[in-house]
């Protein structure tokens, strides 16, 4: 009685001595691999089937409010984006908007700490602005929340908008837990925030009212609001129109907001809203005037007299004729 194989080799010898045609059995073996091929190929490739009636679960997006913004704050990103900024974007607005910035002696108190910017909003050049006249230590550990609708449509504006200005997908019309919790986490890790706290730019001109998102973060991570006032960008580039327009403008920063005792986001909204109104006034008028307008709670509403749309344009004419002198080279 012959003994069993135990080893690999022994059973290889083994089967070579057994009497079996192996043309025959490899000729078999192919055919059957490829019928079963035909058979299997078409419904590996096809989708699963669903029994009648039941839906199908829907396919999460990968953009939009769901884009992962994570790889934005890695070194290497982290590098192109200040040379990006450095080399493209600041001397591109210096150019084309002028900038004056007044109120840097404001933020002398933060000692760096991270804080959340909000400005109102008149023009995609408030970012690029934005970006450009905020100071350090902010300007290179900032991120900005963009509208997730806008900036994250597509694997090319998310990439890009992730990239270039630092953004994260903010839901505009509601406060979505992903969107709070990614810019908590940040606001955490030591990294400030650039907001508008409108929720878009501006279709008339006038201001719209503020929303709570930079409210609940000032209020959720305890760090401090900065009211920031930019004037001019509708000038430059207004809601509707693709070609910039050379213009002056004006960038204010305000004293922080810290939330107070028992304050609610919705208070401190409207407390914002309103600092960045006595910033507007203080930007057409002069910080004394509107010191005392302030203080006798006169000051104008960033949304324009509550009329008809001729009567808001009409109340805007003052405004929009402001310009400076025109500056040549070489004194730019």
């Amino acid at each position: 009685m012959s003994r069993i194989p135990v080893t690999k080799k022994q059973t290889t010898e083994l089967s070579k001595s057994l009497p079996v045609n192996r043309a025959v059995v490899a000729s078999a073996g192919k055919a059957g691999a490829l019928a079963v091929g035909r058979k299997l190929t078409p419904a590996v490739l096809r989708a699963p089937m669903l029994p009648a009636g039941v839906e199908p679960l829907p396919v999460e997006s990968k953009v939009g409010a769901n884009y992962d913004t994570e790889w934005a704050r890695s070194y290497p990103a982290r590098a192109a984006r200040v040379l990006l900024v450095e080399g493209l974007v600041k001397p591109a607005i210096d150019l084309l908007a002028t900038p004056t910035v007044k109120g840097l002696d404001r933020l002398d108190d933060l000692d760096g700490q991270p804080v959340v910017f909000a400005a109102n909003h008149h023009s995609h050049v408030d970012t690029p602005l934005m970006l450009s006249v905020i100071p350090e230590p902010w300007r290179h550990h900032l991120f900005i929340g963009a509208a997730a609708d806008y900036f994250f449509g597509n694997r090319v504006t998310s990439t890009l908008s992730a990239l270039v200005i630092g953004a994260i997908p903010i839901e505009r019309t509601k406060v979505t837990r992903n969107s709070a919790d990614q810019a908590a986490e940040l606001l955490d890790d030591g990294w400030s925030m650039l907001i508008f706290p409108e929720g878009g730019r501006s279709p008339d001109g006038w201001g719209q009212a503020f929303r709570g998102g930079a409210a609940y973060l000032s209020l959720r991570c305890g760090v401090p609001v900065v009211p920031v006032h930019v004037e001019g960008t509708g000038r430059v580039l207004r809601k509707g129109k693709n070609v910039p327009r050379p213009s002056p403008t004006t960038v204010t920063f305000g004293t922080p907001l810290v939330p107070q005792e028992g304050e609610d986001s919705r208070r401190l909204a409207a407390r914002i809203e309103t600092a960045v109104a006595e910033l507007a006034d203080e930007a057409s008028s002069d910080w004394w005037q509107a010191r005392k307008r302030a203080a006798a709670g006169s000051t104008p509403s960033l949304q324009g007299p509550d009329s008809e749309a001729w009567r808001r344009t009409w109340a805007l004419g003052d405004r929009k004729a402001r310009r400076r002198p025109k500056r040549a080279w070489p004194e730019l």
